[in-house]
């Protein structure tokens, strides 16, 4: 029996949400930066209304948890969170990196991905991720970073083709003097629900949902400001 999955995210200049329910795939994507608070629980409701269904039919919560901006990671674990509680389902967090690198092979048949979303202070987000069934998975690990002080393991450079993709590719020239090639760039590319929802779905089937409370952010970076003296 197919199973009723939500899929929210708050976490960069991009809101969405997205519902599987009984096998079909729908969605709400907009880019509306500070407007997120006002935009995702209408979002929410209009899908699930169009599905004909309520939070009571859901089995589970797929949410982006970062990185990202800080304030929308707190909106959306906190809409999740309050959803999950309502709905009493299990929570299922997806990196954000991951998720912009599932849409780059959703959309352009990507195999291998950077990913970057620019972190402010003159720092990137950072990804790695090939494909596998499907699935983009993570190589290494997620990390912020100054964009000239990149490291590429010489092992992923035997993979293929990369794809780099997100608003940390603004610091292409950066990127490209830390010897990290790649033949496209898709410097636009923010995360879509939608994404969330195929990454999370496997999970959420598996049972390795969490209970509400756990729906945390992931900052990756611990530091979400520099302090005077930092800033010179």
């Amino acid at each position: 029996m197919k199973k009723n999955y939500l899929a929210i995210d708050t976490t960069t200049e991009a809101c969405s949400v997205a519902l599987s329910c009984d096998g079909n795939n729908q969605s709400r994507y907009t880019e509306e930066p500070r407007k997120h608070a006002d935009l995702v629980l209408p979002m929410v409701d209009e899908l699930l209304a169009d599905a004909g269904i309520t939070l009571s039919h859901l089995d589970g919560i797929a949410f982006c948890q970062g990185p990202g901006a800080f304030t929308g990671l707190r909106i959306g674990a906190g809409v999740v969170q309050g959803l999950a509680f309502s709905a009493d389902v299990p929570v299922l967090g997806v990196s954000t990196l991951a998720i912009m690198a599932q849409r780059t092979y959703r959309e352009h048949n990507a195999s291998h991905v950077y990913a970057a979303i620019d972190a402010r202070m003159g720092e990137i987000y950072w990804g790695c991720y090939s494909l596998s069934k499907s699935v983009m998975l993570l190589q290494g690990e997620e990390s912020v970073v100054e964009p000239h002080a990149l490291v590429v393991p010489s092992v992923l450079n035997n993979k293929g083709e990369w794809i780099g993709c997100g608003t940390g590719w603004a610091f292409n020239e950066a990127i490209k003097s830390a010897g990290i090639h790649v033949t496209n760039i898709y410097d636009k590319m923010l995360p879509h629900a939608i994404d969330a929802l195929t990454l999370a779905t496997p999970g959420l089937d598996a049972g390795k949902g969490v209970s509400a409370e756990f729906a945390l952010p992931h900052y990756v970076r611990n530091n979400v400001a520099k302090k005077k003296a930092e800033q010179g």
